[in-house]
């Protein structure tokens, strides 16, 4: 008998990572047969790539994950060979699928990692992430492997900001994205970080959904997977505290445009959102799945749909993989 919960859930399904040990993961992993990759999009991250890949190198001796690879931008710090060091595969982010041409931005890398990847499940981590323990990896990997009926995986965490604000960081997620996902996509409004860098899904659903190329990729995945798959197979976990770099309000807001402008193309597809010229402000391009790819480009740009320049996409002067330190 089927689960009315699982089948018309009212919000996602909540966890915490303390629910799901290195050993427990082990356990899921051999009994189900899987495969898990761990990937890190970095821009200029070699003051903390290292820290991340060394514990997520504990998880693979423990049999928890299977491999760790890191998607370089170039980044002239010495990122890529920190985390070689360390015991990541390293791709520049340029050398996959060149057909492309110009990696666009954070959600443009993570995309042509899946060219290489080999898991059957996939966790996304940041890789600018201070004090990073292994529990980000184990809490986003429980709900796929030990829960029934999950195929995507959210993190949600405090943001602390300055001495005294508690969570006063996240503020394009409390600003932007969380009031309008309430306002288009009530049954969302439950996610409590919609633009979270920290996701793990199941290869197959990855394979299904177009990737936003740059500032929209997290907006993007989960309104697309919660189209595909329905909120029943969507959880979100409590990874506790996350710290990062902040940025001032006027970095944040070509982040809050394409968030928005995001929406915005998926509300026009959808028929609820007419009379938008080729003015309006500009949104991401987006790769087709990559099913498709094959047969098609890799570059999504219906009739009416906005494409994006470089720099708005996170590359340029602006902020790249990795390096997208407030959401």
């Amino acid at each position: 008998m089927s689960d009315p919960d699982l089948e018309h859930p009212r919000s996602a399904r909540t966890f915490h990572h303390a629910d799901y040990s290195p050993a427990s993961i082990a356990r899921a992993v051999e009994h189900a047969g899987l495969s898990v990759s761990v990937c890190l999009p970095a821009r200029e991250c070699a003051a903390t790539v290292g820290e991340i890949v060394g514990a997520l190198i504990g998880l693979r001796e423990q049999g928890a994950i299977d491999e760790v690879v890191v998607v370089d931008a170039a980044s002239a710090d010495g990122t890529a060979q920190v985390a070689e060091n360390a015991g990541a595969t390293v791709h520049q982010e340029s050398e996959l699928m060149p057909e492309l041409g110009t990696v666009l931005g954070k959600g443009d890398a993570m995309y042509r990692a899946l060219s290489v990847l080999r898991g059957e499940i996939v966790c996304y981590l940041d890789a600018d992430t201070e004090g990073f323990g292994a529990h980000f990896a184990t809490g986003l990997l429980g709900p796929l492997l030990c829960e029934q009926g999950v195929s995507f995986v959210k993190a949600f965490y405090r943001r602390p900001m300055g001495t005294y604000a508690r969570d006063g960081g996240g503020r394009v997620n409390h600003l932007t994205a969380r009031p309008a996902l309430a306002l288009f996509y009530p049954e969302l409004s439950g996610i409590h970080q919609p633009l979270a860098g920290e996701v793990a899904a199941r290869r197959e659903l990855l394979e299904e959904v177009p990737y936003a190329t740059g500032y929209g990729v997290e907006i993007a995945m989960l309104i697309d997977v919660w189209r595909a798959r329905g909120l029943g197979q969507i959880a979100q976990v409590d990874l506790d505290e996350h710290r990062n770099r902040h940025q001032s309000l006027a970095a944040l807001v070509p982040m809050a445009e394409a968030v928005l402008a995001t929406i915005a193309r998926r509300l026009q597809r959808e028929g609820r959102l007419v009379g938008v010229g080729d003015d309006a402000p500009l949104s991401p391009v987006e790769r087709v799945p990559l099913r498709q790819a094959g047969t098609e480009s890799g570059v999504r740009a219906a009739p009416g749909a906005w494409t994006v320049p470089n720099a708005r996409a996170g590359t340029g002067a602006g902020i790249g993989p990795g390096v997208e330190t407030e959401r």
